[in-house]
């Protein structure tokens, strides 16, 4: 079990922060632990013991942990019941990668549809979530072969398709994760980064159709009447909920928390829900926090963005720093407030 001990965290530490370390409840005595420290605004320090879990299938990392990938990855956890808590990456900084690796999250999503890199920058950030083996998924641009081969040569643990609209279009998908005869993907397995370079190839080929954690974004109003059955294909494993899209697509670009668009999100999760097939999986919004996706059934849960996280930050220190130009520093000895600092 993952144990964290802080003492009460102050009103000024990121609540998206702190739900994603309460987060780590279901965890099994089994996994290989590393300690994560850090101390909140206030002061207080944490440490937080989080699982090892690979960020890729790779044979040769997932060989570093203390238990193997298929006891450890995104899809064995979901199949324990366990609720994930994740975050997405659109700066493609490999830095924010690692500190959000280290950071706690259960997963991070390298978003190449609207973040800023390709296939050379996700690889850099694969590297940096692996060094606090956080497990790894990538959004393509778009759903076609040629993103999807790349992606996966990539060796990530998911892979998450835009726009899927109808039952076809998932199929499509799928076939895409899979080698023939079971589907198109390119071989290339002697030689990617997914096989270890090839020197694991058997392992990797033998385990990534079980592992692979296949997710299709419904983020439209036209798949509203095929949620169900596109959450029932075969090998699809996770239905990620797309809002803004679905309230843009529905008339309300500038208004995703309307009435009608809420009601159609909660009808579309209900229909995965009942499915009994994909698990669900969403982001957070303003109106529409982590804590509402959790009551609601939510599987996977994406918080927060890279850049929303620094814009929120970087906006707080700017004021903080105004509010006080005008106020005046209490009279003390310089000499004093110099021994105080050195001294802590």
């Amino acid at each position: 079990m993952s144990t964290l001990k802080c003492e009460p965290l102050s009103s000024s530490f990121l609540e998206i922060g702190k739900y994603s370390i309460l987060r780590r409840h279901h965890l099994h005595h089994h996994h290989h632990f590393k300690s994560v420290s850090f101390q909140n605004p206030s002061g207080v320090r944490c440490i937080f013991q989080k699982p090892c879990i690979s960020s890729s299938l790779t044979p040769v990392a997932a060989a570093s942990s203390s238990s193997s990938s298929s006891s450890s990855s995104l899809k064995s956890r979901l199949r324990n019941g366990d609720t994930l808590y994740g975050m997405f990456l659109c700066s493609f900084s490999p830095t924010l990668a690692e500190i959000a690796g280290h950071s706690g999250y259960d997963f991070v999503v390298i978003d190449m549809e609207h973040g800023f890199g390709g296939i050379p920058e996700a690889l850099s950030c694969l590297r940096s979530l692996s060094a606090s083996c956080t497990p790894a998924i990538i959004r393509l641009p778009e759903s076609t072969p040629a993103w999807a081969k790349k992606a996966l040569d990539l060796g990530p643990q998911g892979i998450m398709f835009p726009m899927i609209s109808t039952p076809d279009d998932a199929r499509l998908a799928v076939s895409y994760c899979r080698y023939p005869p079971n589907g198109v993907r390119g071989a290339a397995h002697p030689i990617v980064r997914a096989s270890s370079y090839g020197l694991d190839s058997g392992s990797y080929l033998g385990t990534v159709e079980d592992e692979l954690l296949i997710m299709c974004q419904v983020e439209s109003q036209d798949a509203v009447p095929y949620v169900s059955d596109i959450a029932a294909v075969e090998g699809v494993d996770c239905i990620q909920m797309g809002p803004l899209d679905l309230s843009a697509s529905m008339g309300y670009l500038w208004d995703p928390a309307n009435k009608k668009v809420m009601q159609t999100l909660h009808k579309l999760e209900k229909s995965v829900l009942n499915s009994g097939g994909a698990y669900l999986s969403g982001f957070a919004m303003p109106h529409d926090t982590p804590q509402h996706l959790n009551s609601r059934g939510y599987h996977m849960i994406s918080g927060t963005v890279d850049i929303a996280l620094f814009r929120a930050a970087a906006l707080q220190d700017v004021n903080n720093f105004k509010l006080t130009l005008d106020t005046p520093l209490p009279d003390s000895d310089p000499k004093d407030a110099d021994e105080k600092y050195w001294s802590e």
